[in-house]
């Protein structure tokens, strides 16, 4: 923000989209659904009997649904077909401003329940199985959040989700509060009053989920009440969730003349281990995950993606005037939450590992948040028009400290730009870094018992005492850990991508 302020129009944090999974935990399991059966009298040779008349109590509500609020009512016969765009087309249609837009169903794959005959035992036995069976998706324009759509399973357990997006939530607020914005598809370019835009955003942080979706649910599964009377309630997971941090630019020239530098700046020097780190994970010789970074060209722009283990952050332009920087959690239990335990019987507080349940999307927030700030902040040196040589000259003197004078750096030479490399892994611009977490990055392929290994860490720490005279790094209080500062993110990447630049592609200043 500081470094485009000329460009830039505001920041916009928020959910974008949610994917939403409603699960009847009593009979998701065999266990579960064998102790169901057995307290309404079902034997298992009448299971599928029983499973096959829920599916058509659930068909014929469906139809009856669509029916009495007069829309359409259509069977898909591929299930590759994007739907929301079908959705989409026949609310635009017919003017559909609100309430029922339609009711499409399709035959998907599922995981369900079916009775085998064991061999071993020669007992009928329930398993749970890959199998298909019809979806119901049924899509409203609703008065809050806009275009949505419920999925029911029609086949045992059946499982729901809830697919809604935050920027048509946020649209609908505005429009209540009377607050001028121009959308573009699922952006906005401009906003009049952007800090009471980004207030109502955020309360889909705090948010009781689960009450809002109950009430969803309820309008498409009849079962519930009748023939699963007695099964608890809908347990509420986000299997999905993006959360969004946008840059809006003033036009598209000024996000067109930074944009090029900022993809090819995430592709040179944001490996995918260092967005682990801006994830909040550290590399360690027990990660088993794949790691890639990818870039997609589109008609309208550039795509760079990172994603590890299911979760991922990519950049992206969006409608040629906001720069999207995304984090999708797909792993929650990647990431910490600060918990009240019971420990010998006492109340505490711990950092567990993230639940899937709706109870910790606050949390989910405020890790993604975090992760496209501290992306945004690797960016943050990229489009300085100050020429290269203004920008070194600052280090390339002496300069006394506490009564002590230091050399100037030589920012380009082999052994101080290889530690500014080892300085800028993504792992320390998230936790700091200590002595002894460079010393391996430096020395790889040395052993941790070599005699040497004293005297190259003394070295090192006079290296690191250089840095923190040119101002570079700064010491952490009361630790022995330190941390970038903003001049040595700035000068540190200037020289490495000065050092690694190919003589052909340098672009001489206006004055050259």
């Amino acid at each position: 923000m500081t470094r485009h302020q000329d460009r830039i129009l505001g920041v916009l944090c928020g959910f974008d989209r949610m994917l939403f999974r409603g699960t009847l935990r009593t009979i998701s399991y065999a266990q579960g659904a064998n102790a169901f059966l057995r307290t309404k009298g079902i034997l298992l040779k009448d299971f599928a009997a029983f499973a096959h008349s829920c599916t058509l109590d659930i068909a014929a509500h469906a139809e009856r649904t669509a029916l009495e609020a007069g829309r359409p009512y259509l069977y898909l016969s591929s299930s590759s077909e994007r739907k929301e765009d079908r959705a989409r087309a026949i609310a635009e249609q017919d003017g559909i401003e609100q309430g029922l837009v339609c009711v499409l169903y399709c035959v998907e794959p599922c995981m369900g329940f079916d009775v085998y005959k064991n061999r071993a035992t020669e007992h009928l036995e329930l398993v749970s199985r890959q199998r298909k069976c019809r979806f119901f998706y049924f899509y409203y324009m609703d008065r809050e959040f806009g275009l949505l759509h419920v999925r029911l399973q029609s086949w045992f357990p059946f499982e729901v989700q809830v697919c809604l997006n935050g920027h048509s939530y946020l649209a609908r607020q505005m429009d209540r509060e009377g607050i001028a914005y121009e959308q573009r598809r699922n952006c906005f370019s401009s906003i009049d009053n952007l800090p009471r835009a980004q207030e109502l955003f955020d309360r889909l942080e705090r948010r009781e989920w689960a009450k809002t979706l109950d009430v969803f649910v309820r309008r498409v599964n009849p079962l519930p009440g009748t023939r699963l009377r007695g099964v608890f309630g809908y347990y509420w997971s986000l299997r999905q969730c993006e959360f969004a941090t946008d840059i809006l630019f003033k036009d598209r020239t000024a996000l067109a003349d930074v944009y090029p530098a900022l993809w090819q700046h995430a592709l040179a020097h944001l490996s995918s281990p260092d967005v682990m780190r801006f994830l909040g994970k550290k590399l360690t010789r027990a990660f088993s995950g794949e790691a890639v970074t990818d870039m997609d060209r589109r008609p309208e722009g550039v795509r760079v993606k990172h994603s590890i283990d299911g979760n991922s952050i990519k950049m992206y332009d969006k409608e040629e005037t906001v720069l999207r920087i995304e984090t999708t959690i797909n792993n929650p239990r990647w990431f910490r939450v600060l918990r009240r335990i019971s420990r010998q019987g006492r109340p505490a507080l711990a950092w567990l590992p993230m639940r899937k349940g709706v109870s910790d999307t606050q949390r989910r927030a405020d890790v993604s948040r975090a992760a496209n700030a501290r992306y945004l902040d690797a960016l943050a040196v990229v489009g300085e028009e100050t020429p290269s040589h203004r920008i070194l000259d600052s280090v390339s003197k002496p300069v006394t400290k506490d009564g002590h004078t230091y050399r100037a750096l030589r920012p380009v030479s082999p052994d101080e730009a290889a530690l500014f490399e080892a300085i800028l892994h993504g792992e320390h611009l998230l936790h700091g870094f200590t002595n002894s977490r460079i010393h391996p990055i430096l020395f790889p392929t040395l052993p941790q018992a070599d005699p040497d290994r004293r005297r190259r860490s003394a070295r090192l720490s006079r290296k690191l005492r250089l840095l923190r005279a040119h101002g570079l790094i700064r010491k952490v209080p009361r630790t022995h850990g330190y941390r970038i500062t903003p001049k040595g993110h700035q000068i540190m990447t200037t020289a490495l991508l000065f050092r690694h630049s190919d003589v052909a592609l340098l672009r001489p200043n206006k004055a050259g």
